[in-house]
């Protein structure tokens, strides 16, 4: 399923955007093996998997991933399953992997590659990064009591590092955010809402010149090209250079911790591939145009702006005067 633009609004403003998930909508997605998602975490975490796997220390992640293994069962993923084994050492399974943690031990017969990152990693990671393989979403914990961050299981962020936002509040998380005075003020109240009984879900947007799905900024160095001119063929240029990427950010319930599982699923499309009718370009078009001077600079749009503007206004006119 394509990115759905009636998420696209003008004027662009940077806020909260929540809304009630659908009654039985699906908020986990199962790897596939040889998955972009799966192919890029498995290089994250054999690269810098203390970049992605965080945690304050003595936090007990256990309740958050029995709230993910309840959801991947609810929906009949088969994709995680957590139990205590008869000896009293805890097992995480994720079958459609081939691959368990028991303890700190790893086991199982899938993809060899899969097992030796496993084995490879510090026993306390590795039950967190069996759960992010299992899944193309990545994870994080929200405590509803202190507003703060304590776990997070992040192979594909945009622009941010995990390693950086372990522990910290929701305000202070946000701190970065350009015009994001709405969230930073709503902070408290949206960690009291989001760790309650009721499920939710948020979207979000930006064009960016790198088309990996891992974009950490000590690995993501990409710029736009050097614009030699503002013409159409120009802005062709550079749009060939460019990717839609989204976010569909939801939250699990964990039962009786006032707790939250934080899931965000990237996406990232080829930006011509994306923008498939006048429509979409028409309102991805006066969303960029209305972005403030201080969104563009924090979504590294500034420099690609302007002929990103041309390349949607031809897009949008040309797609008209094709349908008449």
């Amino acid at each position: 399923m394509g990115f759905d633009f009636s998420l696209v609004t003008a004027p662009f403003r940077m806020q909260p955007g929540l809304r009630r998930v659908a009654a039985g909508a699906a908020q986990l997605t199962a790897s596939a093996p040889g998955g972009r998602h799966l192919r890029e975490k498995i290089a994250v975490l054999g690269s810098a998997p203390r970049q992605a796997l965080c945690a304050v220390p003595g936090f007990d992640e256990l309740p958050a991933l029995h709230a993910i293994a309840a959801e991947s069962e609810r929906l009949g993923l088969g994709a995680l399953r957590v139990e205590a084994t008869r000896d009293g050492a805890l097992r995480c399974d994720a079958p459609l992997l081939g691959w368990a943690v028991e303890g700190d031990r790893v086991a199982g017969d899938g993809d060899p590659a899969i097992g030796a990152l496993l084995e490879a990693l510090p026993a306390p990671l590795r039950r967190a990064a069996l759960v992010s393989l299992a899944f193309v979403e990545d994870f994080a914990v929200l405590d509803g009591a202190t507003g703060a961050v304590p776990w997070l299981a992040v192979c594909l962020p945009s622009h941010w590092a995990p390693e950086d936002k372990v522990g910290r509040d929701f305000a202070a998380v946000h701190a970065p955010v350009a015009d994001g005075e709405l969230l930073r003020a709503a902070s408290a109240s949206l960690a009291n809402l989001v760790t309650g009984d009721e499920r939710w879900e948020r979207f979000v947007w930006t064009i960016s010149c790198d088309p990996r799905l891992h974009q950490h900024p000590a690995r993501s160095d990409a710029t736009w090209p050097e614009a030699r001119g503002v013409g159409l063929a120009d802005a062709e240029a550079l749009v060939a250079a460019a990717s839609l990427r989204s976010e569909r950010q939801t939250f699990i319930p964990i039962a009786g911790a006032r707790q939250a599982v934080f899931t965000i699923h990237v996406e990232s499309v080829p930006l011509a591939e994306a923008v498939a009718c006048a429509a979409d370009a028409r309102r991805l078009h006066d969303a960029l145009a209305s972005m403030s001077p201080a969104v563009l600079a924090y979504r590294r749009l500034d420099r690609a702006r302007d002929l990103l503007l041309v390349w949607l206004a031809a897009r949008a006119g040309r797609d008209d005067a094709d349908s008449r």
